[in-house]
């Protein structure tokens, strides 16, 4: 034994110290259960009336809200925080029943609420609040299942695509093919890789392209920040522009109650102006960094000219089962988000051609694209079925993460806080403007999306945050303008 590897008096090696790791989002999620629950004692419950507009969804009426006495035993809560997680994948909530003579002023604000079309009146019916969410009710879904078979339908979409190697395939191909025209190259690449971040939150997809990428960028004079820039910027700020991503923006739009479609016109400006300031940021330093490579930010490592110098080998042929992939991989996302935009909004002409699909429909087009990429890209029954279960699994976490986040939202229903939280919420933003709050959730995004890299689990837990920030203030505010303790 050297003096280097003795070990010190006492025959023990000292273990090296472990620093410290942000906790995972399922144990954030289940102190926040648990956080939420024991709130539930003390937030004062109250609810809105609601309305239906045109037999559809009931609505909180502004205006219209008020303190109740909920008198829930501590086992019934304790039977609550148990059953959280099973009903935020599957819970039911009693539907709301219509009130038969609702009074004149209340039915005026119902009226309000709904707004007029074109001059007309939208028809109101005022109805009761939503019950309690259980999973022997009888009414309507209120847990996420939907959500969560779509993950796992589009997790299995991607791997078995993966699998067939068409996407690998396509991609080195089209670096071969512009590899003599690198400005050429980095736009195209760039585009595709945030087309897949925009479309379905490409991440892990994008470590197999690198051993692809890197030597051509390299042997067209770049260094290898432009190459990583390409896949991980390109990607990245896909993501950051989600118009259809589903782990982000599909797993939001979904807590929030509103269609994926919504606001996607303006999704597809953000993400087309910013895909554009990026590519030019990255075109404008490969463009310093060949005409000076002593401006490179990352030094060339050993090995760097001689890949420079080689000649460029032939590609390999795709094979025609790879380009049917490619095809049906592409027309597959077009048909998502084709099928989620509100086509009537822009004009009644275009009503005809509106399919309206939520998570249901998307949910089954991805597990037959999942069927048909594996028939045709020769993978066979076995092979088939084995990348859809395999799919499937590596994306569980994320489907878990939406259930057991849905959970706390039932904790809030069924203890009647959630209009309560709603109704600080009116009065905390009445006035304030757009652009502020724009601004502050943006700030309050930068330091979670550091700590939780997962689009699901930022979409997730930022919705999670913004509840408990409410009631935290409802604490410091509400309970003592209620004169103490409450119920």
């Amino acid at each position: 034994m050297t003096a280097d590897t003795q070990a010190p008096p006492g025959g023990t090696t000292a273990e090296p110290k472990r620093g410290f790791r942000f906790p995972t989002a399922f144990t954030v999620l289940f102190f926040v259960l648990v956080l939420v629950w024991i709130l539930t004692f003390i937030i004062k419950p109250g609810t809105y009336s609601y309305v239906s507009c045109e037999g559809g969804s009931p609505k909180p009426i502004p205006g219209t809200f008020e303190h109740v006495d909920l008198s829930l035993s501590v086992q019934e809560r304790l039977y609550d925080l148990w059953l959280s997680p099973v009903n935020g994948l599957y819970g039911i909530r009693t539907p709301a029943e219509v009130v038969a003579k609702p009074s004149s002023g209340l039915l005026k604000k119902a009226e309000a609420a709904c707004g007029t079309v074109g001059g007309k009146q939208v028809p109101a019916e005022v109805v009761t609040p939503p019950g309690n969410t259980g999973p022997y009710n009888s009414g309507d879904l209120a847990g996420a299942v939907q959500v969560f078979f779509f993950v796992l339908a589009i997790g299995a979409f991607i791997t078995v695509t993966i699998k067939t190697g068409a996407l690998d395939a396509g991609i080195g191909r089209i670096t071969e093919r512009f590899r003599k025209r690198g400005l050429l190259l980095i736009v195209i690449l760039m585009v595709i890789f945030s087309i897949g971040g925009t479309t379905y939150g490409m991440a892990e997809e994008t470590l197999g392209f690198y051993a692809i990428i890197l030597p051509v960028i390299i042997a067209l004079g770049y260094d290898r920040l432009v190459g990583v820039g390409i896949i991980m910027v390109g990607a990245g700020v896909g993501t950051l522009a989600s118009t259809v991503n589903p782990f982000a923006t599909g797993v939001a739009s979904d807590a929030a109650g509103v269609a994926l479609g919504d606001g996607i016109g303006l999704r597809l400006i953000m993400y087309v102006v910013i895909a554009a300031i990026t590519i030019s940021y990255v075109l404008w330093y490969a463009r310093r960094v060949k005409a000076d490579p002593a401006r490179s930010m990352t030094p060339a490592l050993e090995g760097d000219q001689d890949l420079a110098s080689a000649p460029a080998g032939a590609p390999e042929p795709m094979t025609g089962r790879q380009k049917t992939v490619l095809w049906i991989f592409g027309l597959t996302f077009l048909l998502m988000i084709f099928s989620v935009i509100p086509w009537g909004d822009f004009s009644a002409s275009l009503e005809g051609i509106t399919l309206g699909w939520y998570f249901p429909e998307l949910a089954a087009l991805f597990l037959v694209g999942a069927v048909l990429v594996g028939l045709v890209g020769g993978l066979g029954e076995e092979g088939t079925v084995t990348g859809i279960v395999s799919g499937a699994g590596d994306f569980i976490g994320a489907a878990l993460i939406i259930a057991v986040a849905r959970g706390v939202t039932t904790i809030m229903n069924n203890a009647s806080i959630t209009d309560t939280v709603l109704h600080f919420l009116e009065g905390a933003v009445s006035g304030l403007n757009s652009g502020v709050f724009a601004v502050v959730m943006y700030l309050v995004n930068i330091p979670l999306a550091f700590l939780v890299p997962s689009s699901s689990g930022h979409a997730t837990l930022l919705g999670i945050i913004l509840i408990l920030t409410c009631l935290f203030m409802l604490l410091g505010v509400a309970v003592p303008a209620l004169g103490g303790s409450v119920k």
